[in-house]
């Protein structure tokens, strides 16, 4: 049975891991479990933040995936590319 200490420190941790994902700074899920430190939050969420590699995979998945929707056959969104008529 998770006790009332469990369940409130899980609704915390669920709750700063939402706001990493949807971008909030350091200092903002600092405040969340009230940690003293920033160092402290980093210590226990630093693996939630994206990365170099994160960030570089999200533009070139962005870029390549608006390539992909116009390859097909007889598809019109293939005619028109970076402005230009193909």
């Amino acid at each position: 049975m998770i006790g009332i200490d469990d369940f409130a420190l899980r609704r915390r941790h669920r709750y700063a891991s939402a706001l990493i994902a949807g971008g909030a700074s350091v200092k903002q899920i600092q405040l969340v479990p009230g940690h003293a430190s920033a160092v402290i939050t980093l210590q226990i969420y630093a693996h939630l933040w994206p990365g170099e590699e994160d960030r570089t995979r999200a533009v070139m998945d962005a870029v390549l995936g608006g390539l992909r929707t116009g390859c097909g056959q007889g598809d019109t969104a293939t005619e028109v590319i970076a402005g230009q008529m193909a």
